[in-house]
């Protein structure tokens, strides 16, 4: 997806991990994937960089869709859709 279109893509979850390091924020999003429906896009806030390859492979293996990441001040904001 595009920056534009990442900024207004619609969020079923918003997970802020912002306060823990890896692996923290990737064990919040997998907590956090069984509470959205199928077709739904989850957002992962994290300051950790690890985040921003964490997320992506864990889509890969679970067959979620990792649809890109945004930078913040001080922090990403990662996207993925749920399958």
């Amino acid at each position: 997806m595009t920056t534009e279109e990442l900024m207004n893509v619609t969020v079923a979850k918003s997970v802020d991990a912002r306060g823990t390091a890896c692996p923290g924020p990737l064990l919040e999003a997998k907590k956090a994937i069984g509470t959205i429906n199928s077709g739904d896009v989850m957002e992962i806030l994290s300051a950790d960089e690890g985040t921003k390859s964490d997320i992506p492979k864990w889509c890969s293996k679970q067959g979620h869709e990792f649809l890109g990441t945004l930078e913040e001040n001080g922090y990403f904001k990662v996207y993925m859709k749920k399958k």
